[in-house]
């Protein structure tokens, strides 16, 4: 029961993200609302990074950042974003759908080289790390939309840009 819970919690909101993901704006990628922002380019790259650490949780256990690159370049347009996104959803719904409650209740570590980051059973850190984690920066490319005048998708329910009059 709790890894169909887990499979349709992540499946759900990985379709809601890929609605965002098709509406961005190739001719505003490189478009930020403030010198402290991401471009959109940048944020719809995390949310694919994010994606790839959702996969990590099930591949190994422990993550540590330490390892990886610092930043990466961000995808240019919305077609390899969505090519990788798919990709990684591919995968993501495989390594979910092969793992037991057994595998969801093993700890899981992230690390930064000697200096834990985070220690909770793979169920959790894929909630909070992973989906918890990527809704918030889906939430910032709505607002970036709704400020670029781009019709928003509904999430949970229609948006202000679906509602009929």
């Amino acid at each position: 029961m709790i890894k169909q819970l887990i499979f349709g919690d992540a499946m759900k909101e990985l379709e809601s993200t890929r609605r965002i993901l098709e509406r961005l704006p190739e001719e505003y990628m490189s478009w930020k609302p403030h010198d402290k922002s991401m471009t959109l380019e940048g944020l719809a790259t995390h949310l694919i990074n994010l994606l790839n650490w959702q996969i990590a949780i099930f591949q190994y256990l422990e993550f540590d950042l330490a390892t990886v690159p610092q930043r990466r370049q961000p995808l240019k347009t919305r077609a390899e974003v969505l090519e990788e996104f798919d990709a990684n959803v591919s995968k993501l719904g495989k390594l979910l759908d092969e793992c037991d409650e057994k595998m969801l209740d093993q700890e899981w570590i992230l690390r930064h080289g000697d200096h834990i980051v985070l220690r909770e059973p793979r169920a959790i850190a894929l909630r909070t790390l992973g989906l918890s984690h990527m809704i918030h920066h889906r939430a910032q490319i709505g607002v970036y939309f709704r400020l670029l005048d781009i019709p928003v998708p509904g999430i949970y329910g229609p948006s202000a840009d679906e509602e009929v009059q």
